[in-house]
This record gives structure tokens, sequence and C-alpha cells, in this order.
């Protein structure tokens, strides 16, 4: 059974390539530029998020895992910050989230965290 991410960015460009990647790697991927898909994430039951913390909308993607991982329903979904800030390990740490990627990132780096935390 294929693991499923839901994967949130603010650039096009870049979440198009994350999503052909992961896709060709075996995972079923629900991309999205805004945070839809949070709102639907019980539905979507996916293994790990991948959120961009300069997402379009109200919340920063920080934010958005924080929400989660404060919500008994959703503390246990792994969930992984993207930033190009320098500080994204302190941001990642402070929402709680189980890992970070920093970007420009390693394509084999990005697939092998995305990898270990749908396990």
């Amino acid at each position: 059974m294929k693991k499923k991410v839901v994967l949130i960015q603010e650039n096009e460009v870049i979440l198009d390539i994350m999503d052909e990647v992961l896709e060709d790697e075996g995972f079923e991927v629900t991309p999205s530029l805004t945070t839809e898909p949070i709102e639907n994430i019980e539905e979507i039951d996916p293994d790990v998020v991948v959120v961009d913390d300069h997402i379009k909308g109200e919340k920063k993607g920080s934010e958005v895992i924080k929400e989660l991982k404060s919500d008994p329903d959703t503390e246990d979904l792994s969930s992984v910050l993207t930033s190009t800030a320098h500080n994204i390990a302190q941001t990642a740490e402070n929402c709680q989230a189980d890992d970070y990627i920093q970007k420009p990132f390693d394509i084999d780096h990005m697939i092998d965290v995305v990898r270990k935390n749908a396990e």
C-alpha cells in the first residue's frame, strides 16, 4: 500500500517538482498551494504532512503544524516543515515538527526525510 503525503508549498514550481519526485518514489501525493487539504486531513488520512513555512494564507506553515500537533486526533501525524530560513531547525522544534527540510534542498535528501517520516 502506498504511503500518503499531503504536500503544501507556496511555490508552484517547487510543489510540482516535489510532487513528481515523490510520486516516482511510490508515494500517493495530495499537492496544494493552500492549506485546504488540512481541513480534510482525517478523510485524506496521510502518513506524513510536508508544509512550507511561507504558505499563502493567514497562517504560517509552522502554525499549521503546531495546530496539528496540539489536536489529539492529529498529534501523532508526522509533520515536516520546509523553509529557506536559516533558523528552520529552531522553528521546526518550536512548532513540534518531526523533521524539516531546508531549501534549497537536495532531491535525495528530501526523499529520505519524507520516507523516514512516513514510516
